[in-house]
């Protein structure tokens, strides 16, 4: 259940009516109190620089009242796991990783939110601030744009639900101007409707922390400042499949573009989905005699179509100026300036489940690209971890044997990780990050640069940008009880600012 926790100290998750959570109002007179982020510049010109980001200052809780206020920032911390301490000597490339944005049409009827009462992998089904991922994602690409960069990676889960709609809104916030996030009526239709009875949901018109009229400035058109470096994308799962798990079939795309949105299931739905019986077959059996439970009436709308797999990869590869045509996996190469040679390598099911896989023609795919990879140094990024991934053994085998490979940058799981990998060659680095749906919100920056012994990629958390709206989802998302915070997906000290160094001095190509 994603409503508000009680207990900022609380970890525990248990359930809580919204009467439990009243002490909340009191939070909420703290909400238009904060400071504006600390810019977040970056120099490109040696180890002594400001790195800025959460460096300098980030969000924290410093009593324990659900109350977010401005803190000190965490400098680097040098992790030695697979190389000795070196000086710094100059930056080879620099660039920043978002990660599971998922931009989402809150009102849409193909939307389960009433699955998040079942728990387990349903658990954020709902999230308190999902009306605002749109301009949480602007927030974010404004914060990066203030950094010198090669480039921006996109690690999946662009959208939530692989609809065209959302495609339009997250695409258009990654190109930059006016983005209009509505869908369906001008007003306010969905589970977060001060009318909608159900204790479950996180209304902000009437529930504490009040927030009236949240729901429809969360409607209004707004400005994106676009990604000003160039930007490439991963897929994830649920930018192919319908809420992440399952291909869209005629009976989700009827609901989708309809006028019938589920607010609670009946007896049969809630046992198929608390038995894990989640695939096309079920989803069709359940969706056979029309909607399983309780429904409200929305104003439908033929943008919420689904996408296939194919249309939502060449959308991407061509929103981001890699051309047409690519094939059906969104696999390529690119480079980060001169000395960084990038692999993209897919790990998205197009038919059933949120777990990554990498297929054997990938793996020997990727052993080519990492021969033409030469003397550049190399990073690979996947959506969902290749540690985690059916198949992704004999991907990390490939990586071990390269002495050029820097590190392995995931999204999927929504936390932040950063582990180290010995190898045959030398050994790289892990790397998971949080997403910008769930607290903390912030995305990753990384600079490779040159040492006395050999390279060390240094990498830090950036708080999105403290605009109005998105700095609202970021308290709600705080204060969410199965949320970030409870389930420690900001991760240790270990896992967030670092300077990571690399086994054994090789040249580095110029």
């Amino acid at each position: 259940m994603a409503y508000l926790d009680g207990d900022a100290a609380d970890g525990v998750a248990r359930a809580r009516p919204r009467s439990r959570f009243v002490w909340i109002a009191i939070a909420a007179l703290a909400f238009a109190v904060g400071a504006s982020a600390v810019a977040a510049l970056m120099f490109r010109s040696g180890g002594g620089a400001t790195l800025g980001g959460t460096t300098a200052a980030t969000w924290v809780d410093r009593d324990g009242d659900g109350v977010l206020e401005h803190g000190p920032g965490e400098p680097l911390l040098e992790r030695t796991e697979l190389a000795p301490s070196a000086r710094v000597r100059g930056v080879l490339a620099a660039f920043a990783q978002i990660t599971d944005a998922h931009v989402l049409d809150e009102e849409s009827p193909a939307r389960v939110e009433m699955l998040d009462r079942v728990g387990g992998r349903f658990g954020s089904a709902f999230r308190p601030q999902e009306a605002l991922t749109g301009q949480v994602l602007a927030a974010a690409v404004a914060a990066l744009n203030r950094l010198e960069l090669d480039g921006v990676v996109v690690t999946g889960d662009l959208v939530d639900n692989m609809q065209a709609n959302e495609f339009d809104e997250a695409l258009a916030i990654l190109g930059g101007g006016r983005i209009d996030p509505g869908s369906g009526a001008r007003r306010y239709e969905g589970v977060q409707a001060a009318s909608v009875a159900d204790p479950f949901y996180y209304r902000p018109d009437v529930d504490p922390p009040r927030r009236p009229g949240l729901l429809e400035r969360a409607q209004l058109p707004f400005w994106a400042p676009g990604v000003r470096a160039p930007w490439y994308p991963v897929v994830g799962n649920h930018d192919l499949l319908v809420q992440g798990n399952v291909a869209p079939s005629a009976e989700t795309r009827r609901v989708a573009v309809g006028s019938r949105k589920l607010v609670t299931l009946n007896e049969q739905a809630l046992a198929a989905a608390a038995a894990g019986a989640v695939d096309a077959r079920a989803a069709a059996r359940l969706l056979a005699h029309g909607l399983p439970g309780r429904s409200m009436q929305v104003t439908p709308d033929r943008r919420r179509r689904e996408f296939s797999a194919r249309e939502a990869v060449e959308r991407l590869r061509r929103a981001a100026g890699l051309g047409g045509g690519g094939g059906a996996l969104l696999d390529y190469t690119f480079d980060l300036g001169r000395a960084v040679r990038a692999i993209v390598l897919d790990t998205t099911r197009r038919d059933a489940g949120a777990g990554g896989i990498v297929r054997p023609r990938q793996v020997a795919w990727l052993r080519r690209r990492l021969r033409e990879a030469g003397g550049r140094w190399v990073v690979v990024f996947t959506h969902a971890p290749l540690a985690s991934s059916e198949g992704g053994g004999a991907a990390l085998a490939a990586l071990d044997g390269s002495r050029r490979v820097v590190a392995a940058i995931a999204g999927h799981v929504h936390a932040n990780s950063v582990q180290p990998r010995r190898s045959g060659g030398g050994g790289y680095w892990l790397i998971s990050t949080a997403s910008l749906v769930d607290f903390p919100q912030q995305a990753r920056a990384f600079r490779l640069v040159r040492t006395d012994g050999g390279v060390a990629l240094e990498t830090w958390l950036v708080d999105h940008d403290d605009r109005t709206l998105a700095r609202v989802s970021r308290e709600l998302a705080f204060l969410d009880f199965q949320g970030g915070r409870p389930r420690g997906l900001a991760g240790a000290r270990r896992d967030r600012n670092v300077r990571l160094f690399l086994a054994t001095p090789r040249a580095v190509r110029r």
